[in-house]
């Protein structure tokens, strides 16, 4: 997949890092004139039994230990590592399912992304080392056409300072005038909008179903999700499952006002409300629905992922703020699809996702809703994207 021009300061760091000439082994020889050198050090390196070694050179530490929730079982029995002669710390986790990680260090309790690891992911108010295991067909960087993803820059009118979004373009994008239909994904809380082309491997995903006819070729526009900690989308709201809208969300007006305009004038996007989806996870699920239901007319799918428009409140304000769409037949009659998908491990199933399917089934709409295993991650993620997306635009 062809990357455009997304650099950030926290790649730029890795990356120098990672560029540093290479270091010469225990002898301690230097090179050019540069002095002695340390031991050369490999991280993270990603066996065929798909067992990872992480390490990093840390002489003076007195504890190294390993972050990556994601990575199952590692709460439960965290990575010991093991401190050799030369000051290399080294753990060694796994198997892991294939997929992408994100994780970092703890030098003596100091989070430090891995300085051997040019591979970032941001997340909303930080970034990680990531790592990727291969094995999984549907998210590996195979051998077919791939679209390209594009860091956007444009001026929210709605909130006054400039906005980054990512822009996923199919195949063959840049050498035909052709029209797409176009999918808005939304992040969570935690995360910015670059997190689902790195640890969500969005293009990926879309690459392979496209090639193999498994889903229409489409552009896939990846906004950002928080405006400042007072608005929707912050800590709190997701915290709570994201439910009522305040007095002014922030969010709805930029995207209606200048990210979603911003799409369809500057990329060939197919008009009309067959040609329009959205979907989100977490607190962009949540977003999703406010969106959606506040623009039913101009979306004919929805998508849920780990989420619901309900939280510790039970939701009827956002059932009576919504009350106009949610009996209005003639919009229900263009709504193909309206999906939501949560794992049975997650504390949001019970609390959001549920009262929000049988509130949506109550005022006469076909939701299309499937447990998974799992609970409020990433891996969940990836794999609600794969299944969502090949029903699009059908």
């Amino acid at each position: 997949m062809k990357i455009r021009y997304i650099v950030t300061a926290a790649c730029l760091a890795a990356c120098a890092f990672a560029q540093a000439p290479a270091l010469v082994g225990p002898q301690g020889r230097g090179r050019g004139g540069r002095g002695p050198q340390g031991p050369v050090v490999v991280s993270p390196e990603v066996s065929p039994d798909r067992h990872v070694t992480f390490r990093i050179l840390a002489p003076q530490a007195q504890k190294v230990e390993l972050r990556a929730s994601d990575i199952v079982g590692l709460a439960r029995t965290p990575a010991q590592f093991t401190r050799n002669a030369e000051g290399v710390w080294e753990a060694i986790t796994g198997p892991i399912d294939p997929g992408a990680y994100r994780y970092t260090f703890a030098v003596d309790g100091v989070a430090v992304m891995d300085p051997r690891n040019p591979l970032v992911s941001e997340s909303n108010n930080n970034a990680w080392s990531l790592v990727y295991v291969p094995g999984a067909d549907f998210m590996d960087e195979t051998k077919v056409p791939h679209g390209a993803v594009a860091a956007v820059h444009y001026y929210s009118t709605a909130l006054g300072k400039f906005r980054r979004m990512h822009v996923y373009t199919p195949p063959g994008y840049e050498n035909n005038q052709k029209k797409y239909p176009v999918f808005y994904l939304l992040h969570g809380s935690g995360d910015c909008d670059e997190a689902w082309t790195s640890v969500g491997r969005a293009g990926f995903i879309l690459d392979n179903l496209i090639a193999a006819g498994k889903a229409k070729p489409m552009i896939v526009a990846m906004p950002a999700g928080h405006t400042s900690a007072a608005t929707f989308g912050g800590r709190g709201a997701a915290a709570a499952g994201a439910a009522a809208a305040p007095a002014r969300d922030e969010f709805y007006e930029d995207f209606t006002t200048d990210a979603m305009p911003y799409i369809e004038q500057h990329y060939r996007v197919l008009a009309g409300r067959p040609n329009r989806a959205i979907a989100g996870l977490s607190m962009g699920g949540s977003q999703t629905l406010n969106v959606a239901f506040r623009n039913l007319g101009k979306f004919a799918y929805v998508g849920v992922f780990s989420s619901g428009a309900m939280g510790m409140d039970g939701g009827t304000d956002w059932e009576k703020n919504h009350a106009a769409d949610l009996d209005n037949a003639s919009l229900k009659k263009g709504l193909k699809l309206l999906w939501f998908s949560t794992g049975v491990e997650d504390g949001l199933m019970d609390r959001s996702t549920k009262p929000t399917v049988e509130m949506l089934k109550k005022h006469g709409f076909n939701v299309m809703f499937q447990e998974s295993p799992g609970a409020h991650t990433w891996i969940n993620w990836r794999n609600y994207l794969n299944e969502f997306a090949p029903q699009l635009f059908r």
